[in-house]
Protein backbone atom coordinates (compact mmCIF):
# COMPACT_ATOMS: atom_id res chain seq x y z
CA UNK A 1 0.00 0.00 0.00
CA UNK A 2 1.43 3.55 -1.25
CA UNK A 3 1.31 5.82 1.59
CA UNK A 4 2.84 9.27 2.45
CA UNK A 5 3.67 8.31 5.77
CA UNK A 6 6.29 5.84 4.73
CA UNK A 7 9.33 6.77 2.08
CA UNK A 8 10.50 3.92 0.40
CA UNK A 9 14.25 3.68 -0.95
CA UNK A 10 16.09 1.43 -2.47
CA UNK A 11 20.34 1.65 -2.78
CA UNK A 12 22.86 -0.76 -3.58
CA UNK A 13 21.19 -3.98 -1.34
CA UNK A 14 19.64 -1.31 1.21
CA UNK A 15 15.88 -0.70 1.61
CA UNK A 16 15.64 2.22 3.79
CA UNK A 17 11.84 2.86 5.01
CA UNK A 18 11.63 6.38 6.69
CA UNK A 19 8.69 7.15 8.76
CA UNK A 20 7.38 10.48 7.61
CA UNK A 21 4.85 11.96 9.77
CA UNK A 22 7.49 14.73 11.21
CA UNK A 23 4.55 17.39 12.53
CA UNK A 24 3.81 14.25 14.58
CA UNK A 25 6.95 13.24 15.76
CA UNK A 26 6.53 9.87 13.42
CA UNK A 27 3.49 9.14 15.19
CA UNK A 28 2.30 5.58 14.14
CA UNK A 29 -0.90 5.40 13.01
CA UNK A 30 -2.95 2.59 11.04
CA UNK A 31 -1.93 4.10 7.86
CA UNK A 32 1.67 4.01 8.70
CA UNK A 33 1.90 0.76 10.19
CA UNK A 34 -0.05 -0.99 7.35
CA UNK A 35 2.36 0.34 4.91
CA UNK A 36 5.74 -0.76 6.92
CA UNK A 37 4.24 -4.06 6.94
CA UNK A 38 3.90 -3.96 2.80
CA UNK A 39 7.08 -2.77 2.34
CA UNK A 40 8.68 -5.55 4.61
CA UNK A 41 6.72 -8.13 2.67
CA UNK A 42 8.50 -6.35 -0.59
CA UNK A 43 11.88 -6.25 0.89
CA UNK A 44 11.72 -10.14 1.38
CA UNK A 45 10.58 -10.43 -2.41
CA UNK A 46 13.64 -8.59 -3.94
CA UNK A 47 16.35 -10.62 -4.11
CA UNK A 48 18.67 -7.29 -4.42
CA UNK A 49 17.65 -6.42 -1.14
CA UNK A 50 20.22 -7.38 1.54
CA UNK A 51 19.25 -5.08 4.37
CA UNK A 52 16.70 -3.09 5.96
CA UNK A 53 17.36 0.19 7.40
CA UNK A 54 14.49 1.86 9.83
CA UNK A 55 14.37 5.55 10.06
CA UNK A 56 12.29 8.43 11.12
CA UNK A 57 12.10 12.32 9.11
CA UNK A 58 12.46 14.97 11.06
CA UNK A 59 14.06 16.35 14.20
CA UNK A 60 12.62 12.44 16.01
CA UNK A 61 12.83 8.79 15.30
CA UNK A 62 9.02 7.95 16.71
CA UNK A 63 7.30 9.33 19.60
CA UNK A 64 5.25 6.22 19.92
CA UNK A 65 1.59 5.45 19.11
CA UNK A 66 -0.40 7.58 17.35
CA UNK A 67 -2.21 9.40 20.54
CA UNK A 68 -5.44 10.50 18.30
CA UNK A 69 -6.17 7.12 17.56
CA UNK A 70 -5.47 5.46 20.87
CA UNK A 71 -8.13 8.00 22.26
CA UNK A 72 -11.07 7.58 19.89
CA UNK A 73 -10.11 3.42 20.24
CA UNK A 74 -11.42 3.77 24.05
CA UNK A 75 -15.10 3.53 23.30
CA UNK A 76 -14.40 0.36 20.94
CA UNK A 77 -14.83 -3.28 21.94
CA UNK A 78 -11.74 -4.64 23.49
CA UNK A 79 -11.66 -7.67 20.27
CA UNK A 80 -11.69 -4.62 18.07
CA UNK A 81 -8.55 -2.83 20.04
CA UNK A 82 -7.00 -6.55 20.27
CA UNK A 83 -6.87 -6.21 16.50
CA UNK A 84 -5.72 -2.65 16.31
CA UNK A 85 -3.21 -3.49 18.80
CA UNK A 86 -2.32 -6.94 17.12
CA UNK A 87 -1.26 -4.35 14.14
CA UNK A 88 1.50 -3.30 15.43
CA UNK A 89 2.41 -6.89 16.50
CA UNK A 90 1.88 -8.13 13.49
CA UNK A 91 5.11 -5.56 12.32
CA UNK A 92 6.94 -6.95 14.92
CA UNK A 93 6.83 -10.33 13.96
CA UNK A 94 7.19 -9.52 10.55
CA UNK A 95 10.59 -8.03 11.77
CA UNK A 96 11.94 -10.86 13.40
CA UNK A 97 10.60 -13.43 10.95
CA UNK A 98 12.51 -11.06 7.68
CA UNK A 99 15.27 -13.54 6.85
CA UNK A 100 17.27 -10.10 5.86
CA UNK A 101 18.51 -8.18 8.98
CA UNK A 102 16.35 -4.94 9.67
CA UNK A 103 18.66 -2.44 11.73
CA UNK A 104 16.88 0.70 13.29
CA UNK A 105 18.86 3.71 12.68
CA UNK A 106 17.62 6.21 14.94
CA UNK A 107 17.71 9.82 16.30
CA UNK A 108 16.47 12.29 18.59
CA UNK A 109 13.47 10.52 20.59
CA UNK A 110 13.02 6.90 20.54
CA UNK A 111 9.92 6.33 22.91
CA UNK A 112 6.61 4.14 23.51
CA UNK A 113 5.73 2.31 20.36
CA UNK A 114 8.66 4.07 18.82
CA UNK A 115 11.44 2.74 21.17
CA UNK A 116 9.43 -0.64 21.04
CA UNK A 117 9.82 -0.42 17.01
CA UNK A 118 13.51 -0.22 17.20
CA UNK A 119 13.69 -2.76 19.90
CA UNK A 120 12.04 -5.26 17.38
CA UNK A 121 14.90 -4.41 15.21
CA UNK A 122 18.23 -6.77 15.16
CA UNK A 123 20.51 -3.96 15.40
CA UNK A 124 19.86 -0.80 16.85
CA UNK A 125 22.21 2.34 16.14
CA UNK A 126 22.19 5.27 17.93
CA UNK A 127 23.70 9.15 18.11
CA UNK A 128 25.05 10.00 21.73
CA UNK A 129 22.28 12.64 21.99
CA UNK A 130 19.25 10.48 21.33
CA UNK A 131 16.75 9.61 23.98
CA UNK A 132 14.97 6.00 24.69
CA UNK A 133 12.19 5.15 27.04
CA UNK A 134 8.61 3.28 27.46
CA UNK A 135 6.78 6.36 28.95
CA UNK A 136 3.12 5.01 28.24
CA UNK A 137 2.45 4.24 32.07
CA UNK A 138 2.90 7.64 32.55
CA UNK A 139 -0.36 8.14 30.35
CA UNK A 140 -2.54 5.20 32.28
CA UNK A 141 -1.26 3.14 29.26
CA UNK A 142 0.78 -0.04 29.20
CA UNK A 143 3.62 -0.71 26.71
CA UNK A 144 2.30 -4.23 26.30
CA UNK A 145 2.93 -5.04 22.91
CA UNK A 146 6.98 -4.62 23.47
CA UNK A 147 7.27 -6.18 26.55
CA UNK A 148 7.98 -9.65 25.51
CA UNK A 149 10.82 -7.99 23.37
CA UNK A 150 12.08 -5.37 26.15
CA UNK A 151 12.72 -8.71 28.59
CA UNK A 152 14.86 -10.33 25.98
CA UNK A 153 16.61 -7.11 25.54
CA UNK A 154 18.14 -5.99 28.98
CA UNK A 155 16.27 -8.68 31.24
CA UNK A 156 13.76 -8.82 33.91
CA UNK A 157 15.03 -6.26 36.47
CA UNK A 158 15.93 -3.00 34.22
CA UNK A 159 13.04 -3.86 31.69
CA UNK A 160 10.52 -4.02 34.64
CA UNK A 161 11.99 -0.58 35.61
CA UNK A 162 11.88 0.89 32.72
CA UNK A 163 7.90 -0.11 31.75
CA UNK A 164 6.68 1.00 35.23
CA UNK A 165 8.07 3.97 35.88
CA UNK A 166 8.11 5.78 32.50
CA UNK A 167 11.53 7.37 32.79
CA UNK A 168 14.02 8.00 29.84
CA UNK A 169 16.91 6.80 28.94
CA UNK A 170 20.22 8.73 27.41
CA UNK A 171 21.58 6.74 24.29
CA UNK A 172 25.20 5.59 26.60
CA UNK A 173 22.59 3.95 29.26
CA UNK A 174 20.22 2.38 26.55
CA UNK A 175 24.23 0.78 24.95
CA UNK A 176 24.97 -0.02 28.24
CA UNK A 177 21.53 -1.88 29.16
CA UNK A 178 21.59 -3.94 26.17
CA UNK A 179 18.58 -2.11 24.18
CA UNK A 180 21.04 -0.27 21.75
CA UNK A 181 23.74 -2.19 19.63
CA UNK A 182 26.38 1.10 18.97
CA UNK A 183 26.40 4.16 20.56
CA UNK A 184 28.07 6.67 18.04
CA UNK A 185 29.35 10.56 18.25
CA UNK A 186 26.74 12.67 16.72
CA UNK A 187 29.21 13.61 14.78
CA UNK A 188 30.34 10.60 12.69
CA UNK A 189 26.69 8.51 13.21
CA UNK A 190 25.65 9.00 9.28
CA UNK A 191 29.12 7.81 8.26
CA UNK A 192 29.10 4.13 10.89
CA UNK A 193 25.56 3.96 9.63
CA UNK A 194 26.38 4.03 6.30
CA UNK A 195 29.53 1.30 7.12
CA UNK A 196 27.38 -1.28 9.51
CA UNK A 197 24.34 -1.42 6.37
CA UNK A 198 27.16 -1.46 3.64
CA UNK A 199 28.76 -4.18 5.50
CA UNK A 200 25.84 -6.22 5.86
CA UNK A 201 24.49 -5.31 2.65
CA UNK A 202 27.75 -7.08 1.17
CA UNK A 203 27.42 -10.17 3.47
CA UNK A 204 26.38 -13.84 2.04
CA UNK A 205 22.61 -13.69 1.95
CA UNK A 206 22.20 -16.97 2.94
CA UNK A 207 24.50 -17.23 5.30
CA UNK A 208 22.69 -14.29 7.02
CA UNK A 209 18.74 -15.94 6.40
CA UNK A 210 20.57 -18.98 8.50
CA UNK A 211 22.31 -16.89 11.25
CA UNK A 212 18.64 -14.62 11.56
CA UNK A 213 16.55 -17.85 11.78
CA UNK A 214 18.63 -19.62 14.22
CA UNK A 215 19.35 -16.81 16.44
CA UNK A 216 15.54 -16.39 17.01
CA UNK A 217 15.29 -19.95 17.05
CA UNK A 218 17.41 -20.22 20.00
CA UNK A 219 14.79 -18.77 22.40
CA UNK A 220 14.22 -20.77 25.26
CA UNK A 221 16.23 -24.03 23.87
CA UNK A 222 17.92 -26.42 26.30
CA UNK A 223 21.23 -26.58 26.12
CA UNK A 224 21.61 -29.72 24.20
CA UNK A 225 18.91 -29.09 21.56
CA UNK A 226 20.50 -25.44 21.03
CA UNK A 227 24.11 -27.13 20.17
CA UNK A 228 22.37 -29.86 17.79
CA UNK A 229 20.13 -26.92 15.81
CA UNK A 230 23.45 -25.35 15.64
CA UNK A 231 24.77 -28.66 14.28
CA UNK A 232 22.03 -28.53 11.84
CA UNK A 233 22.83 -25.14 10.21
CA UNK A 234 26.30 -25.57 10.10
CA UNK A 235 25.36 -28.66 7.73
CA UNK A 236 23.16 -26.33 5.63
CA UNK A 237 26.10 -23.38 5.08
CA UNK A 238 28.18 -25.93 4.45
CA UNK A 239 26.50 -27.40 1.56
CA UNK A 240 25.48 -23.53 -0.14
CA UNK A 241 26.94 -21.93 -3.21
CA UNK A 242 28.17 -18.96 -0.99
CA UNK A 243 30.70 -20.80 1.31
CA UNK A 244 32.25 -22.29 -1.33
CA UNK A 245 32.97 -19.25 -3.28
CA UNK A 246 33.78 -17.54 -0.21
CA UNK A 247 36.09 -19.98 1.09
CA UNK A 248 37.80 -21.00 -2.14
CA UNK A 249 38.55 -17.00 -2.45
CA UNK A 250 40.49 -16.66 0.83
CA UNK A 251 42.39 -19.52 0.26
CA UNK A 252 43.95 -17.84 -2.89
CA UNK A 253 44.61 -15.07 -0.75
Amino acid sequence: MASDSLLVARDGGVMTLTLNRPAKRNALDTETLQALDDALVNAELHGDVRVVALRGAGKDFCAGADLDELLASADRSLDENEAAALAMGGVFLRIRTLPKPVVAVVHGRVLAGGCGLATACDLVLAPASAVFGYPEIQRGFVPAMVMTMLRRSVGEKIAFDLAATGRPMSAAEAGEAGLVSRVVPDADFERVAGEVLANLAGASASAMALTKRQFHELDGLPFEEGIRLGARVNALARAHPDFKAAIARFLKK
